[in-house]
């Protein structure tokens, strides 16, 4: 059932929310704390607080206040920031008003100057300190895979809607695929070591976990949508893809620590988007959904989540009471590039000789940092129940008391 376009419009402003807040997030509580603080400060620094006390209370009060605006947006249009039943089949449940509408147009504004800000803090902290430089630019944090990326009919990157772009190890696009069609690019490998499992392109095959032309592995990240795309849909985002490209010597960028910038971008793109949607006089129609008339069979839906490509297929009964389900989410979509990247990064950084100390094992942290990682909802056990065993070993080593699901 196709929603009206009042009602798409406002999914994706509070799409374009969820991004604000969820880039903040990442970047200023995971990401920046390893740039700004530094790799190898104290672990009891190396945090939000570390950030406070290094950047200052003004900086860090403006980074507070523009994730709660972008939380206050998705509660405004939707009804609460996380897990809101407000979309319904065919559209939504409830519209804005008027009102509401100019409060998100200067809400989105304040946000595109934040958005900016952090992009300048990037270059002035990050891109202008040689070591830190030098950590992005080395081959500690590399990789040659496929990139996959969500695009409108420009090529350019879209969160909410579009064709699902495969690019090669050179740039070249070699697969898209439209929402109902991903089973036949995306296949899932599984190993009996984790719950999580390994999609892979179907069309070139599992050959391990490894990367390179002949293996099917590929990224779902910002940097792969950026990689995947041919620009960004907004000029202020579109500027700042074109400095990063220019930069790190074209695309695709293979540095994987480049998808903190990749993630500041976005931030941008977000901002400006929630910016024209707002003004979008549509968003504020009452006319918010077309109900369904028909049982569905089946279904899938894709989406660009922060972590990277979201997809959720559902078969139904007679009664539309879903009967299978299959959800591939960022994390499990990277699952086999965030393994790739800690080994490579742990077998560069350990060195015989060299001492293993706090700063080395967060370098080695950085490579799982970077993707965003969520991995509860990403993990999935196929037999349905974790089987969980609990021990519990005295001093000595001897089991004093064991606790089973098995």
């Amino acid at each position: 059932m196709d929603p009206p376009p009042a009602a798409k419009k406002l999914r994706e402003l509070y799409y374009s929310a969820h991004y604000i807040h969820s880039h903040i997030a990442h970047f200023y509580a995971l990401a920046a704390p390893d740039f700004v603080v530094g790799p190898d400060a104290d672990p009891a620094k190396r945090n939000i607080l570390g950030i406070v006390e290094k950047v200052g209370i003004p900086i860090a009060s403006e980074v507070l206040k523009h994730r709660a605006i972008a939380q206050d947006v998705q509660i405004m249009i939707g009804g609460r920031s996380t897990h809101p039943v407000w979309t319904l089949p065919g559209g939504v449940s409830k519209g804005i008003t008027e009102e509401q509408r100019k409060e998100i147009i200067e809400k989105a504004k304040s946000c595109i100057e934040f958005a900016k800000f952090s992009l300048k803090l990037f270059e002035d902290v990050v891109l202008q300190n040689k070591t830190y430089l030098d950590i992005i630019l080395s081959d500690i944090y590399e990789m040659d895979t496929y990139w996959i990326g969500t695009v409108d009919e420009n090529n350019h990157v879209n969160f909410y809607h579009g064709d699902h772009r495969v690019v090669d190890q050179n740039g070249k696009e070699v697969f898209r695929y439209k929402d109902h069609e991903y089973l036949n690019f995306i296949a899932e490998h599984v190993e009996s070591f984790t719950y999580l499992k390994f999609p892979f392109l179907k069309k070139i095959g599992w050959k391990g976990l490894v990367d390179g032309p002949s293996s099917g592995v590929y990224q779902a990240t910002p940097l792969s949508r950026l990689n995947a795309a041919d620009g960004m849909a907004t000029p202020l985002a579109q500027a700042e893809y074109e400095k990063m490209f220019n930069t790190l010597g074209g695309k695709p960028v293979k540095k994987l620590l480049a998808t903190h910038w990749a993630r500041l971008i976005e931030l941008l793109f977000a901002a400006e988007r929630l910016h024209e949607l707002a003004q979008d006089a549509e968003v504020a129609s009452p006319n918010i959904r077309t109900l369904p008339t028909a049982v569905p069979e089946e279904g899938v839906g894709i989406v660009e989540a922060p972590r990277g490509i979201l997809t959720h297929h559902y078969k139904t009964d007679k009664n539309g009471l879903v009967t299978e389900a299959n959800m591939v989410v960022g994390t499990t979509n990277n699952h086999a590039p965030i393994s790739l990247a800690i080994k490579r990064a742990a077998q560069k950084l350990i060195q015989p000789g060299k001492e293993i100390g706090q700063g080395l094992l967060n370098m080695i942290e950085m490579a799982f940092r970077l993707y965003d990682p969520c991995f509860s909802c990403a993990t999935h056990s196929l037999p349905g129940e974790m089987p969980l065993v609990v021990e519990v070993r005295n001093s000595g080593g001897e089991v004093i008391y064991r606790e089973s699901r098995i």
